[in-house]
């Protein structure tokens, strides 16, 4: 479980982005380099890190569920994901 600083810190620079998002385009377009740059740091989406939705673990994350490997196992043998099955053979 992540601690709920670092949780806290990813949703704040989601947020700070999101407000950016269409000055960045602007400046990106006319290409003032020096506008982007008086921005804030955590305006860049760079700086966004994947996360798990339920845990917050950074690392072993699965875009196209939204969460860690270790919760999509769980999950998955509790028949929780559909679609979903252990492999046998």
């Amino acid at each position: 479980m992540a601690k709920e600083s670092m949780k806290a810190r990813e949703r704040k620079r989601e947020a700070v982005v999101a407000k950016y998002a269409d000055k960045r385009k602007a400046l990106k377009e006319t290409g003032d380099y020096e506008g982007l740059q008086k921005l804030p740091k955590n305006a860049s989406p760079i700086r966004m890190h994947n996360r798990c939705k339920l845990t917050g673990r950074p690392k072993g994350y699965m875009r196209q569920f939204g969460i860690s490997r270790v919760m999509f196992r769980e999950m998955a043998n509790q028949g929780l994901i559909p679609g979903v099955k252990k492999a046998s053979w």
